[in-house]
């Protein structure tokens, strides 16, 4: 029996966990997002949610690794070979987005080798493991910051090189594995490792809603989800649909856009300013910025938008000293953010 999603754009609040999540939809490469905050916030939801609007996967049928049917480049051995001999690779639809369980071993995630069948016969034996199904999709891990180190290195290895390598007493194999890693955490439980954190493109914090009105409409649209899922998802049909179809005609804009002299500049100074390690959060900041002038339907984006895309690119590079309770500063995040507003103008 299929469960039933709760719309995205049912969502009340949260507007930066919904934008990063819309982002990632329409440019890939800007690299996922880390979802942080309270528990009961809706950050399962709103990636349950996420998931529902995005197309489904065209793999090749029957493929184990998730290939792409009509590209010659990064597909497996199989896939290779079969295109070589010029037969002609069957097409069906994947959900485009995975889990990693928290208690995941190893083996199960990146797949595991029959070293005897390899020493006894020559073969190579590969069981393929949760990796090979997250190649081209989203990659869902819930509580991230709980799993175990020897996961989140093999996560940091792959997400770096997009190939699964796995190695067994001399004997190896590989298999591209590309994926937008979205994880969900509550800080309470513990903080994640710096190198994971730098690997997400994107990190949001959300927070209970403290307005009344808030609440009681946030209970009102939980309650009746669940006393009739399917009439309430009939409601927001048109909605849900209006919203794909913004994220479909942003992908399509998105290659037309070109980043100005302004905006690298921009996001140069930010980061310098910010004293981030790294170049990562400059890139993902005029990235971001393009892909949210595309949903707009603009060349560039809105003064709104920049102080949103600095927080985002920010809150998980820049270092917190000692006693702080928040790295980033709000009043330096609007001066920079003036600057920029200043600058578009001139």
């Amino acid at each position: 029996m299929k469960r039933s999603i709760f719309p995205f754009s049912a969502i009340l609040g949260q507007d930066q966990m919904k934008k990063s999540l819309i982002y990632n939809a329409i440019d890939p490469s800007i690299g996922g997002v880390l979802i942080r905050g309270q528990k009961g916030t809706a950050k399962s939801t709103a990636v349950r949610g996420f998931a529902d609007l995005l197309p489904e996967r065209l793999v090749v049928k029957g493929c184990p690794f998730s290939c792409c049917p009509g590209q010659k480049e990064g597909l497996c051995t199989q896939c290779r070979t079969k295109a070589e001999q010029g037969e002609l690779l069957l097409v069906e639809t994947s959900t485009p987005v995975v889990d990693l369980p928290l208690n995941a071993s190893e083996d199960r995630v990146v797949g595991s080798l029959d070293i005897e069948a390899a020493l006894k016969a020559g073969q190579k034996v590969f069981q393929p493991g949760i990796l090979a199904g997250a190649h081209r999709a989203i990659l869902y891990v819930d509580e991230v910051n709980l799993l175990d180190d020897h996961v989140v290195d093999v996560l940091l290895d792959v997400a770096v090189t997009g190939i699964n390598l796995v190695e067994r007493e001399a004997v190896s194999y590989s298999h591209p594995c590309r994926f937008i890693l979205v994880g969900t955490m509550n800080p309470e439980e513990g903080e994640l490792r710096p190198q994971l954190l730098d690997r997400f493109g994107l990190c949001v914090e959300v927070k209970t809603e403290q307005l009344r009105e808030h609440r009681k409409e946030i209970a009102r649209r939980a309650l009746a989800f669940q006393r009739d899922p399917e009439g309430f998802k009939l409601e927001r049909q048109a909605s849900q649909e209006a919203l794909r179809a913004d994220i479909a005609r942003a992908r399509e804009r998105l290659p037309t856009l070109t980043p100005s002299e302004t905006l690298i500049d921009f996001a140069a100074r930010v980061a310098e300013e910010m004293k981030v390690d790294g170049h990562r959060a400059e890139i993902t900041m005029v990235k971001t910025a393009l892909t949210a002038a595309a949903f707009r339907g603009q060349q560039e984006p809105s003064p709104e938008d920049i102080r949103d895309i600095m927080e985002m690119s920010l809150r998980h590079r820049v270092k917190r000293l000692p006693f702080e309770e928040k790295a980033l500063d709000a009043k330096a995040l609007d001066r920079l953010g003036g600057t920029f507003l200043e600058r578009r103008h001139l």
